[in-house]
């Protein structure tokens, strides 16, 4: 049996699409099936970009001297 690299249930949007490309401007995105769209538009066509997918900033965690203690 073989873990899954990635979530299953990933949102499908066209921002992380292997078809889409970010305009000049960066507001919208050129798909060559749809035309210009927004980042949170998909179609039918959708297929995932890991590459394309900014992952989300972790949590910064503040530490204290007590922690390292034992």
């Amino acid at each position: 049996m073989t873990k899954a690299l990635f979530d299953s249930k990933i949102v499908p949007k066209c921002c992380y699409c292997t078809h889409g490309t970010f305009s000049s401007a960066g507001q919208s995105i050129l798909c060559p099936k749809k035309g210009v769209v927004t980042g949170d538009f998909f179609c039918r066509r959708f297929q995932y970009d890991p590459l394309k997918r900014k992952p989300q900033k972790p949590i910064r965690q503040t530490f204290q001297q007590e922690d390292f203690t034992i």
